[in-house]
């Protein structure tokens, strides 16, 4: 174990979370000393952390294309979603009882719907094909007069598919019904601009772009009906009751203003790297198969399916090797349970147990991608000498 934890480390799970960036850290320090005040109080201590708070709304706000009236604090993604679908299904009554959203969803936004099912709402689960795409059209049948929520997430978090936001938008602009989209895994990877995608709602969580875990938002843009989730004290507009994270919601807005400088930048660093994985992978190690789509992806996405083993002992084996990886969600790795987003593409259940989810970041460099594609062949190879599918 000593020997593990003295070799070198290669972070490859990006996408579960990330590192903290320095300018992220420098700016929240004094807001976990000695800036420690209420942005409720009214007196100095209080107006300061309120006008933290404020600057880094109008840092979210102007990373998004917003204005900052329309940013409301969350812990994260997941409250953000939360609040996105069950508060618009319950300020919405009057105007219907129907949510579609797609098979591949987070389960912050699955289980809510399922939550609403309970309650009474219709919910429509929209397939994707074989690469994890949503089809418009499809949606477009799918929406009904009772209609009054759609949730299509930007980029899939497992197999990084991006989907065509703005032409679901255009649907369900023609509909005249609400869109919220899930964007924690494009903020930061993407060009995200709330107007240019045409969203009504989309939420972000701080630690997928190298900012601070428990903070992110929602976008909800002025007009949009909502009601609050959480009873208290009123903050946030009424919309978010709880004293606010002044520390985590500084770094937050730090990391949105870098993620909106770099997002290119970052981009163009992580695709030749994923691209140079993804072909060294597939072309070192038979029975392998990439899984969504080649082009429509996130560029430092790579999942990959190895036939006749199990994902989580080759995760288990790269740790030992100084790899950190996953098999998918990080939210329900603990779970067990086989990944939903992969049955969706139409893999079936014996073999969906064998993936591999590979991310990469700002800090990886060539020589970590070699490293992987040294280490995972005889990884595999030695997994499925001693698996009993393996025919080889």
């Amino acid at each position: 174990m000593a020997e593990m934890m003295d070799r070198r480390r290669i972070y490859l799970d990006h996408a579960a979370t990330t590192p903290f960036h320095p300018e992220v850290t420098e700016a929240m320090l004094p807001y976990l000393s000695d800036r420690f005040g209420n942005p409720s109080s009214i007196y100095s201590e209080g107006r300061e952390a309120r006008k933290a708070v404020e600057a880094a709304r109008s840092r979210v706000a102007e990373a998004l294309g917003a204005d900052p009236s329309e940013i409301i604090f969350t812990s994260g993604g997941t409250e953000a979603d939360n609040l996105a679908v069950m508060g618009t299904a319950r300020a919405n009554r009057d105007r219907g009882d129907h949510i579609v959203t797609t098979v591949i969803e987070h389960h912050a936004v699955l289980e809510p719907c399922h939550y609403l099912e309970d309650e009474g709402c219709k919910v429509t689960y929209l397939p994707v094909d074989g690469a994890g795409i949503v089809d418009p059209e499809e949606l477009r049948e799918a929406i009904t007069p009772t209609t009054l929520l759609v949730s299509v997430m930007h980029a899939n978090n497992e197999v990084g598919t991006v989907q065509p936001i703005e032409e679901i938008s255009a649907v369900c602009r023609d509909a005249g019904v609400y869109l919220h989209t899930d964007a924690v895994q494009a903020v930061g990877a993407l060009e995200v601009d709330v107007d240019r995608l045409g969203v009504d709602m989309l939420s972000v969580s701080a630690h997928k772009l190298y900012g601070p875990k428990g903070t992110g938002c929602l976008y909800v843009r002025r007009g949009t009906k909502l009601q609050s989730i959480l009873l208290g004290g009123g903050q946030e507009k009424r919309m978010r009751s709880g004293t606010e994270n002044v520390a985590g919601i500084v770094g937050f807005g730090v990391a949105m203003e870098l993620a909106a400088r770099e997002w290119r930048q970052r981009s163009e660093h992580v695709r030749p790297l994923r691209d140079r994985l993804i072909a060294g992978i597939l072309e070192r190690i038979p029975y392998t198969r990439l899984n969504g789509d080649r082009q429509r992806r996130l560029p430092n996405n790579v999942n990959v399916l190895f036939d006749f083993i199990e994902g989580e002992a080759i995760c288990l084996k790269l740790d030992f090797q100084g790899i950190a990886a996953s098999t998918g969600s990080a939210c329900s790795s603990e779970s067990g349970e086989t990944s939903h987003v992969l049955l969706a593409l139409g893999i079936p259940l014996e073999e969906a147990h064998g993936s591999l989810r590979l991310t990469l970041g700002r800090e990886n460099r060539v020589e970590d991608v070699d490293y992987v594609l040294e280490k995972l062949p005889p990884i595999i190879e030695e997994l499925r000498r001693i698996s009993p599918l393996y025919p080889g």
